[in-house]
């Protein structure tokens, strides 16, 4: 895509059927209706249906998928407590 400071992240919808994202640093989980991804903004969990990745550079944070998008919304960069807290939630 292009060359942007490590930081920086941005998301580019085409139609509702192409999803353009840069600045991601991990899948965190992934279904045909759901995909949760780490970003450097915080984690984008992204609503919709028959979605498919196509790409993934976690070297450059480079990420595409495709399907029908319905939805997206930002959760805090900061998780308090970790992984082993969110258990006991």
């Amino acid at each position: 895509m292009t060359d942007l400071p490590p930081e920086a992240h941005k998301l580019f919808l085409l139609g509702r059927e192409r999803l353009e994202l840069t600045g991601v640093q991990e899948v965190c989980a992934f279904d045909e209706e759901t995909l949760s991804l780490a970003t450097t903004l915080g984690r984008l969990t992204v609503k919709g249906e028959r979605m498919k990745i196509s790409v993934f550079h976690r070297e450059t944070g480079d990420f595409c998928a495709e399907g029908k998008f319905h939805a997206f919304a930002y959760s805090s960069k900061q998780q308090k407590g970790g992984r082993i807290a969110r258990l006991f939630r």
